[in-house]
């Protein structure tokens, strides 16, 4: 975006803020639902700073603008930022202030200062910590009623209108009536009658419905209201075909007006209602009237344990995935040595070999093809403007997944276009050392994500090397690519790692100005033994893809990380190869040869 375009509208926002008294405004990168991915219409962020990266809070004051975000986007959001007048602020480095602590600095004492921030689009947890921790600081009040983005924002993008579908028995594997059930017998167990489910894909995973309204995720704009005896959809009426609003009955669903599930709240003055602080934005947990229980919503850990029908679906959707990058990788092999390929032409092509399998429905979050410097950008997506062609030497790095209506892809590979260095390869075999390794594992359940996370980073670290992201994520069943509760990562995520749950492992390294590597797959924590100490869980690797062997010091792989990816290539070869034939078979059969 033009950092003229962003300045002219920093400028309309501080004029709107002298006018409501507001000192600053902070623009996080949520919706009213807290989701990861938002539809257009709330990329309030995004529209103030120009930085779209998927995470990252922006705040204005005065004469002041700044924007936090993670390491994913350091790189690019320094690019997107430049001219603007917002600076960078890297989270997680040491010399970086909290929003608060900047606060406290850009607008100085002497009086009460009000800060805004959209109550509709911030978790009531976020703004219970922000006004307790403003409070030690001085004298700060904060404001949550006010979206200036309702009046500059001329433009604004509607909200969604796609309509609902039923998402088919034979892929949810159990009826919404059994999930109602069960939710309803958790949030009793909590002495709450009601719950209020604003996270999209909690509430698509309770009712069997999908949706589109999310880019790459099979999600629909609503909330869900679950009380003892009936439940309300409030959703927009144009969304809800004849079919679903039969569904809906049949299941014993009513349905409401989007915007009035507000008003809904306030006239509930009788029973309990349960609301997840950190899930529920401040607005809508602020507008119960009854009594309300702070509570974890049970739905996550629920969706999270996947049943017999979805494990059976992820592993049908792998081996489909698998197939279409088998091809796309012999595919690029010449192509790389013919020339004329870029990061956008090559996205193109896998997106086409995807589309070809079945059950496909599109792509689980746009693909990253980041080659030589790119691929240490973490989150880096090639558009005409970045756009580079690639050469037969150096690395590709290559993060993509799938929707099919049976399961959810997500996969990273590293791939040497040609030679590369032996910082490179050593760089790579260390990577793929911390992969393995986790996958190697075995563990009790119970244990949770951040316990494991040393695990994959334990050969980067006794090199010196490290990486500021996640190592694991939970993966949807034709859902969210990232899905929680659970994660593995190094700070600190106590929900437990359970059987039958899905996360990633993908250890990286981004050496910025040179290159990058992330090697990713999809594993299913399944039983391993039961011991006088307790039940012990291991990972089933789901993800079907060889994994580059020729960046590889085999000097550095231990005999046992060997003997994985060899058996590991071994499952591929065997999994894959009756869906292949003549010049792509030949491929697999020569990729997954012993090393």
């Amino acid at each position: 975006m033009n950092s003229n375009i962003v300045n002219r509208r920093v400028a309309a926002l501080r004029q709107l803020m002298q006018a409501k008294q507001l000192d600053a405004f902070i623009f996080p990168s949520t919706d009213p639902h807290n989701g990861e991915y938002v539809p257009d219409h709330w990329k309030c962020r995004e529209w103030i700073s120009g930085f779209n990266g998927s995470a990252g809070i922006a705040v204005v004051t005065a004469d002041r603008a700044a924007l936090w975000t993670d390491s994913r986007y350091f790189i690019a959001a320094e690019e997107q930022l430049r001219g603007t007048d917002f600076v960078l602020m890297r989270e997680r480095i040491e010399s970086t202030p909290t929003i608060p602590q900047w606060l406290k600095t850009t607008l100085g004492q002497g009086r009460t200062f009000r800060v805004g921030i959209d109550g509709m689009v911030c978790a009531a947890a976020t703004v219970a910590d922000l006004a307790s921790q403003l409070s030690t600081l001085g004298d700060f009040s904060v404001v949550t009623d006010i979206d200036p983005l309702a009046v500059l924002w001329t433009d604004r993008p509607p909200i969604p209108m796609h309509p609902l579908e039923i998402h088919p028995l034979e892929f949810a594997g159990e009826p919404a009536t059994e999930k109602l059930a069960r939710v309803r017998k958790a949030v009793r167990e909590c002495h709450a009658d009601t719950l209020l489910v604003t996270a999209l894909d909690d509430i698509a995973w309770t009712l069997n419905l999908r949706g589109s309204d999310v880019h790459c995720n099979p999600v629909f704009v609503a909330y869900l209201l679950i009380g003892a005896d009936e439940s309300v959809l409030f959703v927009d009426p144009a969304k809800v075909t004849d079919e679903v609003a039969d569904y809906l009955r049949n299941i014993g669903v009513s349905t409401a007006p989007y915007e009035a599930v507000a008003d809904r709240l306030g006239n509930c003055t009788d029973g309990v209602i349960l609301l997840d602080p950190a899930s529920v934005n401040y607005t809508l947990y602020h507008a119960a009237a009854c009594r309300v229980v702070d509570a974890s919503s049970p739905i996550p850990t629920m969706k999270s344990v996947k049943n017999d029908t979805e494990v059976e679906g992820y592993r049908r959707a792998m081996q489909r995935d698998g197939v279409a990058m088998v091809k796309f990788l012999c595919w690029l092999e010449k192509a790389v040595e013919r020339g004329g390929e870029t990061e956008c032409s090559i996205d193109r092509k896998l997106t086409e070999l995807r589309s070809q399998q079945s059950h496909y429905r599109g792509l689980s979050f746009d693909t990253i093809a980041g080659y030589a410097d790119h691929g240490a950008i973490v989150h880096y997506e090639a558009t005409p403007a970045t756009d580079i062609a690639l050469r037969p030497e150096g690395l590709l790095l290559l993060d993509s997944g799938a929707q099919y209506t049976d399961g959810t892809t997500d996969i990273t590979r590293t791939i040497a276009l040609g030679p590369v260095s032996e910082w490179q390869k050593f760089v790579y075999t260390k990577v793929l050392k911390g992969h393995i390794r986790l996958q190697m594992l075995r563990f009790p359940e119970g244990a949770c994500g951040s316990q494991l996370d040393a695990i994959a980073r334990s050969p980067l670290w006794e090199s010196g090397l490290n990486f500021l992201h996640g190592t694991g994520h939970g993966v949807g069943s034709y859902l969210n690519v990232h899905e929680g509760p659970h994660q593995i990562r190094q700070e600190w995520k106590p929900a437990p790692l359970k059987a039958w749950m899905t996360v990633t492992d993908e250890p990286g390294i981004y050496v910025e100005g040179q290159f990058g590597v992330r090697i990713e797959n999809t594993l299913l924590i399944v039983p391993f033994m039961q011991t006088d100490f307790g039940s012990f869980l291991t990972f089933e690797t789901l993800t079907l893809c060889p994994i580059d062997t020729r960046p590889l010091l085999l000097s550095l792989l231990s005999d046992d990380e060997r003997k994985w990816l060899n058996d590991y290539h071994k499952t591929v070869r065997e999994c894959l190869s009756p869906d292949l034939e003549g010049e792509e078979l030949a491929w697999l059969e020569k990729a997954t040869e012993e090393v």
